[in-house]
C-alpha cells in the first residue's frame, strides 16, 4: 500500500481501482505514513504557514431543503437572521484588527442576497480593505450573477459539490436540485476567473468508498484551487438526525490524498473535523491542510447558524477563538500567517 502512496506522490494520479484499494486498505500505520508524506508536500510549498480565513455567515435563510442541513428551508425551529451591511463591515473591522487577510462571506441561498446587495457589499469591503481577499460561499447562482460578483471585486468562490455520484446526490437532496447544475456552476466559476473551491462531506448516509473515488476523479477533472472536506455530522431537525457521523480517520486520509494530488491547493482543517475530534485542527494541519477558518460573527448569530449539532467554538467570541487557534497551531510548531494566502 505504501507503493500506492509513493506513486500518488510522484504522478498526482491513480487509477480508480487503486484509489479504491487505498481507501479500503488504510490502517493506522498507513494513515500515519500518508499523513507524513502529505505534510512534507505541504511544507515544500507553504512552509509552516497556516492561512487564516475570517468566516462571516451572512444569513441562515435558505431556499433549499438539503436533507443533511440544519438551516434547510423546512426547519421551522431555526431562529432566522440576515446581517445588515454595517454588521458585516463590523465583522470585517474585527477581522482586520486580528490581521486576518481573507474574509469569507457565507450563507444559505437567500433570495434577498441578490446581485445588487452583494455587489454593494463587496465594493464596500474592497474599498475599506483593499489588501484583503474576498471569498464568497453563497451556493448556486447564474453565470451572469457570478460574473457580476467577480466584477465587483470578489476573488474566490467556495461551492462544495458534496458528492459527485448522481445517485448518491439524489439521496441527499430533493428532486429540484441537480448535480449537473452544481458541477456546471463550478465550471462557470473557473471560467470567469475565480479561485474556485469544491469539496465533499465524508460519511453522509449511503456513501460508499466508490462514491468517494467518484469525488476524487471529479476533482481531478475540474482541478480546484481550494478543496473543503469535513465529516458529516447530523443535525437534530433534519431527516438524517439519527444517522452516525462520518469518520475522522477517513477525513484525514482524504486530506492527505488530496494534498498529494493537488500540492498547491488551499485545504482547510475544518470546523466539522474539530467538532468530532478535540485535536481536529491540529491533526488536519499535520495531515496536509494549510487553512483554518475562525468565525467573526458575534455569539448571538453564531449560535443560530447551525448546519450540524455540537458545532465547535460557537459560544466564545471571535477574539477568544482566534487566540485559542493561535495557541493550538503554535503547539504543533506551525504559525498563523497574516498574508492573504492566494493560490500560488
Amino acid at each position: 500500500m505504501k507503493q500506492l502512496v509513493q506513486r500518488l506522490s510522484q504522478n498526482r494520479h491513480l487509477e480508480r481501482s487503486e484509489y479504491l484499494r487505498l481507501l479500503a486498505g488504510c490502517d493506522h500505520e498507513l494513515l500515519k505514513y500518508i499523513n507524513e508524506c502529505a505534510r512534507v508536500v505541504a511544507m515544500t510549498y507553504f512552509g509552516k504557514a497556516v492561512y487564516v480565513r475570517g468566516l462571516i455567515e451572512l444569513t441562515n435563510y435558505c431556499r433549499n431543503n438539503c436533507y443533511y442541513c440544519g438551516i434547510r428551508k423546512a426547519n421551522s425551529n431555526v431562529a432566522r437572521y440576515r446581517l445588515e451591511k454595517e454588521q458585516v463591515l463590523e465583522c470585517c473591522r474585527l477581522g482586520d484588527s486580528l490581521r486576518i487577510r481573507t474574509f469569507v462571506l457565507q450563507g444559505g441561498e437567500d433570495s434577498l442576497l441578490d446581485d445588487a446587495f452583494m455587489q454593494d457589499l463587496i465594493k464596500s469591503i474592497r474599498r475599506d480593505y483593499h489588501h484583503t481577499a474576498i471569498t464568497l460561499s453563497l451556493g448556486e447562482r447564474s453565470k451572469d450573477s457570478y460574473q457580476a460578483l467577480y466584477k465587483a471585486g470578489a476573488n474566490r468562490y467556495l461551492l462544495r459539490h458534496e458528492t459527485a455520484n448522481p445517485q448518491h446526490y439524489a439521496s441527499l437532496h430533493p428532486a429540484n436540485m441537480s448535480p449537473d447544475n452544481r458541477k456546471q456552476c463550478l465550471r462557470n466559476l473557473k471560467q470567469i476567473g475565480f479561485q474556485t473551491g469544491a469539496g465533499m462531506m465524508v460519511g453522509t448516509p449511503g456513501q460508499t468508498l466508490e462514491h468517494l473515488v467518484d469525488d476524487l476523479l471529479f476533482l481531478e477533472e475540474i482541478k480546484p484551487h481550494m478543496i473543503g472536506l469535513g465529516p458529516f455530522i447530523p443535525q437534530q431537525d433534519t431527516p438524517f438526525a439519527h444517522e452516525p457521523s462520518g469518520s475522522v480517520e477517513i477525513t484525514l486520509l482524504l486530506i492527505s490524498i488530496l494534498r498529494l494530488m493537488f500540492p498547491k491547493a488551499l485545504i482547510p482543517a475544518t470546523t466539522a473535523l474539530a467538532t468530532l475530534a478535540k485535536d481536529g485542527y491540529e491533526r488536519g494541519i499535520l495531515a496536509g491542510a494549510n487553512v483554518i477558518m475562525p468565525n467573526l460573527l458575534p455569539i448571538e448569530y453564531k449560535t443560530k447558524y447551525i448546519i450540524y449539532d455540537g458545532k465547535e467554538a460557537i459560544h466564545i467570541t471571535p477574539q477568544e477563538q482566534y487566540k485559542d487557534l493561535k495557541r493550538r497551531i503554535e503547539s504543533i510548531r506551525y504559525y498563523l500567517s497574516d498574508s492573504r494566502g492566494d493560490y500560488p
